[in-house]
């Protein structure tokens, strides 16, 4: 049994990003993985990396203590699933402070010589789902940092077999019929995941 760890940043239970993270658990439930659904919000996390842990940051023996139960979540994770909007041609401030106070050293990489190693190389399965509201080209001409970050920076420190970034773009304008053909796709994809 796969054992996912889906990590979801929207505050509002009545959004579209709400609904794309309904579907992926649904979907990788029905398929008979073991789903750990942290929804970041609703959890409470907070994304600020105070002054304390930016001097422990590279001390390996205690950085993670203070995020402790979210270090053990991704390190028990086959597979790790994104679900975010993308606001302000970025991750919400909820997901880029998980990033900085859970990817730490010693967790998602270790350095070697001055250089990073991955060390979450037990996740297989790495996917992202997410909105824009521009186009692809507005995020293209913004360089589009969330994609870059989960296509190289995250898939770096991962290695996974399977490498999935979902997107709707120009969400501003979306149609029904078009927010339903993609939630079709995140099925199809996950299913295939």
């Amino acid at each position: 049994m796969t054992r996912a760890l889906v990590l979801f940043a929207h505050p509002c239970p009545e959004s579209f990003s709400a609904a794309l993270h309904g579907r992926v658990v649904e979907v990788l439930e029905r398929r008979g993985w073991e789903v750990d659904d942290c929804d970041l919000n609703a959890e409470g996390f907070s994304p600020v990396l105070t002054e304390a842990e930016r001097r422990g940051y590279h001390d390996v023996a205690s950085n993670r203590g203070p995020v402790a139960p979210h270090v053990e979540r991704l390190l028990a994770a086959q597979a790790l699933v994104l679900v975010f909007p993308v606001w302000n041609f970025g991750f919400p401030a909820i997901l880029k402070g998980y990033f900085d106070r859970v990817f730490l050293p010693g967790v998602s990489f270790r350095m070697e010589e001055g250089r990073v190693k991955p060390n979450l190389t037990h996740v297989r399965k790495l996917a992202a789902v997410t909105t824009y509201g521009g186009t692809r080209m507005r995020a293209f001409l913004a360089g589009d940092p969330p994609r870059h970050v989960v296509k190289r920076a995250v898939w770096h420190v991962t290695g996974p077999e399977k490498m999935r970034y979902l997107a709707l773009y120009d969400m501003n304008r979306a149609t029904q019929a078009k927010r339903s053909a993609f939630l079709d796709r995140v099925s199809r994809e996950m299913e295939a995941l």
